[in-house]
């Protein structure tokens, strides 16, 4: 961020936004506000109505529907406001009828708008990461982990390398999980990788290339964590391969999360990696065997654990909404929505490339182009996840935030996912129909198509 640029922020005082509803991870605010500090990126209170501090002075603006002038918020007490009952300097906007919440994080992304995260060089890996970036935040997302597919140890090599480039480019940029990039940049905020393969089942592949399946390498492994320099958060593999466990027990000494995935794994051995330390299931139901009353497998062993979350890509093709309400209702506070998206979220229908395979969007299906009976990803985002969550599958507008922003945001960092005083600001404001109205990471706006914050 440029010096003038900062002292610029500094100069504005914090902003208050009101709403019909605020939705932080276990509460609902109706009506509510949410206070943000701009120049440091956090919020710095939020509560209902009644809570919010009282303005010294402030600008009023509303984008409420009719265009009526709010008037400026009234203190009955400040018990949810930093500050107290204070009198502050503010700048109000009242977004009306309209629901704010934490952002998106989505731990499960391999492109979009026509950009993939695998790539020959870090410089091809950082253009296409910002490309995909820019095209998650305007779907609601504010933290993403770019995921790999299977390729080649010299192009995975590089292509964490880029992801390292853009996760330190944050930090350096941002002060950890407050801005969101080199320069103020409108997009998601990178916080990571996380490597799906190459260390999968063959009978488990999917979407990935047959040819670049290997067992569990600690050399390999090592390679790539010097490389991610602290960005590799999650690694998704098949624990039935030979080395699995020496593999697992290293990746979570060196702080990475370990997944099961893309495996043929049986219950006790999914079990005995769940012991070992694997504490997330990547896309439940998909590249894993079914559940079976005499062979509960991979599925059964994480459905019984407590300390294990539950990917679900709920495009309402990879799993029927009914299973989906049946997870819900066993496991609500262990499902994390992911989109799972490839370089076809956001183009439609079409041939796309993933990783070194070809495949094509048939209605809301992305395929293999030689294979249409395989999934290959798919176009979803995480705002159509939360809308087929609530509209299609019956969740509460609450439970279907909480699977695309705390939950997901706990498993991979400290303070994402959260909407509380002093976690970073990063919002997503809904429309009645649950599309995004407007993005904010960091406290800086990033997608705000019909002008609601300016």
């Amino acid at each position: 961020m440029s010096g003038q640029r900062g002292e610029r922020e500094a100069a504005r005082p914090p902003l208050m936004l009101r709403a019909a509803c605020v939705v932080t991870g276990d509460k609902v605010f109706e009506p509510g506000f949410v206070e943000v500090e701009q120049s440091l990126g956090i919020v710095t209170a939020l509560g209902g109505a009644a809570d919010a501090p009282v303005p010294a002075t402030s600008v009023v603006e509303t984008s409420a529907p009719g265009g009526q002038q709010s008037q400026p918020p009234t203190a009955a007490g400040a018990a949810g406001a930093v500050g107290g009952t204070a009198e502050v300097d503010l700048r109000v906007i009242d977004l009306g009828n309209r629901t704010i919440a934490a952002g998106y994080v989505d731990v499960h992304v391999h492109g979009g708008d026509g950009a993939q995260v695998n790539g020959e060089d870090p410089d091809e890996v950082c253009e296409s990461l910002e490309r995909i970036a820019r095209f998650h935040a305007t779907h609601g997302t504010t933290s993403l982990l770019a995921t790999t597919v299977s390729d080649s140890p010299e192009r995975l090599l590089m292509t964490v390398q880029g992801i390292a480039r853009m996760t330190r480019s944050v930090r350096a940029n941002g002060e950890g999980l407050g801005r969101p990039g080199v320069g103020g940049r409108k997009s998601a905020r990178v916080v990571g990788a996380h490597l799906e393969g190459p260390f999968i089942a063959r009978a488990r592949t999917g979407a990935q290339d047959p040819g670049e399946l290997r067992s569990p390498d600690l050399a390999e492994l090592d390679r790539l964590i010097d490389a991610a320099d602290g960005s590799l958060k999650l690694i998704t593999l098949a624990p039935e391969l030979p080395g699995a466990f020496d593999l697992i027990e290293h990746a979570i000494a060196a702080g990475i999360i370990v997944a099961l995935g893309h495996t043929d794994a049986d219950f006790e051995t999914a079990e005995r990696a769940f012991d070992a330390g694997a504490r997330h299931l990547t896309h439940l139901f998909n590249a894993m065997p079914p559940l079976h009353h005499r062979r509960p497998g991979v599925i059964g062993a994480a459905l019984r654990r407590e300390d294990v979350t539950l990917e679900l890509i709920a495009d309402l093709e990879h799993v029927h909404p009914a299973v989906i309400e049946i997870i819900a209702r066993l496991a609500p506070d262990r499902i994390v929505a992911v989109s799972d998206s490839t370089p076809a979220a956001g183009l439609g229908a079409g041939r796309h490339r993933l990783g070194t395979l070809d495949v094509t969007v048939s209605g809301r299906r992305v395929e293999l182009a030689d294979d249409p009976t395989t999934l290959a990803g798919s176009m979803l985002t995480i705002d159509q996840a939360v809308r087929n969550l609530v509209t299609e599958v019956g969740l509460t507008l609450p439970d279907a935030l909480r699977a695309a922003t705390l939950t997901p945001g706990r498993l991979v960092q400290r303070g994402l996912g959260q909407l509380a005083p002093g976690s970073p600001a990063d919002l997503v404001i809904l429309e009645p129909d649950l599309t995004v109205a407007a993005t904010i990471v960091g406290g800086l706006v990033v997608h705000d198509p019909s002008g609601l914050l300016t």
